[in-house]
């Protein structure tokens, strides 16, 4: 093998951005990865019947990070692009997260913002402290609707009660007061112009990087030599699960095409936080923009077997974690960042982040 400087585990955003950065700046690096696609879950690409999807599930990309999106905004186009989501109950399509319209047809009122303040008031059951995601969710908006768009949901994403999850799973969902239903607020919210995938493309097009993809850095971590890893895999994974497997949420995509229906649902993405074993459905040419005379959705099911998508934030997850952790500090001539490497929820953005930050401390 040609000697190189750096050999990074895995092309989604973390190894990809990293791999651009040290390549920039004059050094060999070989990316690998154990799927047979660049773009991690990013990844995206034309159907059988020509629609573009998204293979993992919607990845919409929004950030108040002006220096992200610029970075990135080396490698793609963007189209404008603001997602929405109806959450349904009893068959009925509400705005997603709960703003004043919501309050007002699910209840017949006609709130003003002052009113649904009130109103939010009235039926909230304050918490001291707010420890679990169902304290801050009864602590926000009180049990009728806490029951009716976040209960069923939550216990199906995370196969378990909301009072066993970290307040920080449902703080990220906002409740309005106004009538925006938007999903995100962030400054800037687009999509690529062209995909994901062709601009992981770009990314990782650069004479200073070789990808090799189906590769398994298990199958040849004893045979490489490289002066530095950039590991962005699961860490427990990288220590051969000495202290045990961390826990994560996985998903099963149901995809399907529907022709001649040119539209299937009303915005991007539609939750079914209560009749339905799957958790969401996604359109995605509600989130590309692409004109085709049929259309291609995504269900979701989430299972606790299968690719880790999402650490399961508890307590004792995160002491495990730690344990990871320490292991990882005594390895000086290994980085390892990411959502798997840091067990840590991390947007797109957030992800990016990371890696350029990572990026610096290398080359520091």
């Amino acid at each position: 093998m040609k000697s190189l400087s750096t050999l990074i585990v895995g092309a989604g955003y973390a190894g990809s951005v990293v791999a651009r950065e040290l390549a920039d700046a004059g050094q060999r690096v070989l990316v690998i990865d154990r799927r047979a696609h660049i773009a991690g879950n990013a990844y995206d690409e034309y159907d059988e019947h020509g629609v573009l999807v998204h293979r993992y599930g919607p990845h919409i990309f929004h950030t108040n990070g002006e220096r992200i999106f610029e970075y990135l905004s080396r490698f793609t186009e963007w189209r404008a692009y603001e997602h929405r989501v109806r959450g349904v109950v009893d068959g009925v399509g509400y705005p997603f997260p709960i703003n004043r319209d919501t309050l007002n047809r699910l209840y017949g009122l006609e709130l003003d913002e002052q009113g649904a303040a009130a109103f939010f008031e009235r039926v909230r059951e304050p918490r001291e402290p707010v420890r679990s995601s169902e304290d801050v969710v009864l602590n926000s908006v009180g049990r009728d609707l806490y029951e009716k768009f976040f209960l069923n949901y939550t216990r199906k994403q995370w196969g378990l009660e909301p009072s066993q999850l970290k307040a920080g799973v449902a703080a990220r969902i906002p409740v309005r007061t106004n009538t925006d239903d938007r999903y995100f607020t962030d400054t800037f919210q687009a999509m690529p112009k062209h995909g994901y995938t062709k601009m992981f493309e770009a990314i990782l097009d650069h004479p200073n990087i070789t990808v090799e993809l189906g590769v398994d850095f298990s199958a040849l971590r004893d045979r490489i030599k490289a002066r530095h890893i950039v590991y962005t895999g699961p860490i427990d994974a990288y220590f051969d699960y000495r202290y045990g497997r961390l826990p994560y949420r996985s998903l099963r995509f149901e995809h399907e095409h529907l022709p001649d229906v040119a539209q299937f649902q009303e915005t991007g993405t539609v939750n079914y936080p209560n009749e339905h074993d799957y958790t969401r459905i996604t359109e995605f040419k509600h989130l590309t923009g692409q004109h085709h005379s049929g259309t291609s959705i995504v269900r979701e099911y989430p299972q606790a077997e299968g690719d880790p998508y999402y650490p399961v934030p508890r307590a004792e997850n995160e002491a495990l974690f730690k344990r990871y952790q320490a292991l990882a500090e005594q390895e000086s001539e290994v980085t390892f960042v990411g959502r798997l490497a840091q067990y840590r929820y991390y947007n797109m953005d957030q992800v990016v982040g990371a890696a350029l930050a990572s990026a610096k401390r290398l080359l520091g």
